[in-house]
């Protein structure tokens, strides 16, 4: 059991019967009565983040939260499909549990799904990912590396701002937490 204090940024819990990741911790020694911790979670099912207020007597479940091996296989518009590295069974989760992590998925792909008491719950991405532009405004003769950004639109779906000398076919490294272009692949 966890107590008030071991709950640190990225520790995975249980309250209320779900599973909850930290996000942030803020501790305020109150003297001889104990502290007061302000924390901030992420709901592991759902995606939807709370603030609670909690002693540093309370008690907390860990969660059983694991994280294994998959390689995505493909999509049907509402759930995506991915087969265990290990066992070679398959199992899904809709669009909702992904929490916009299908912009980075490209078929055949190797990614780590965390699965609680067994069961996927969502996807543990890469920082970064490679993919390829499909649409974009054409780049001029003076563009520049450093002059200015265009939307570009990739295989997955994704638009991000790029630089203009990007053109149709490239592939581009993007962020994945800020989806934003990191460089040509």
């Amino acid at each position: 059991m966890y107590n008030g204090n071991d709950l640190k940024v990225g520790k995975k819990f249980v309250m209320d019967d779900m599973p909850f990741e930290i996000v942030s911790y803020a501790q305020k020694v109150m003297g001889r009565w104990g502290s007061i911790i302000n924390i901030k979670a992420k709901n592991l099912l759902n995606g939807g983040t709370i603030a609670k207020t909690i002693s540093d007597t309370d008690k907390f479940a860990p969660a059983d939260i694991s994280t294994n091996s998959y390689d995505y296989l493909y999509n049907d518009g509402e759930n995506y499909y991915f087969m265990s590295q290990d066992t070679f069974e398959q199992v899904s989760l809709d669009k909702a549990s992904l929490d916009g992590a299908e912009y980075f998925l490209n078929d055949g792909d190797k990614v780590k799904l965390q699965e609680y008491n067994g069961n996927p719950i969502n996807i543990h991405l890469e920082t970064s990912c490679e993919l390829e532009v499909v649409e974009t405004p054409p780049g001029e003769k003076w563009d520049t590396a450093t002059g200015g950004k265009k939307p570009a639109t990739f295989t997955t779906g994704l638009v991000v701002q790029v630089p203009l000398f990007v053109n149709v076919g490239d592939i581009l490294k993007i962020d994945t937490r800020t989806k934003e272009y990191l460089s040509r692949a």
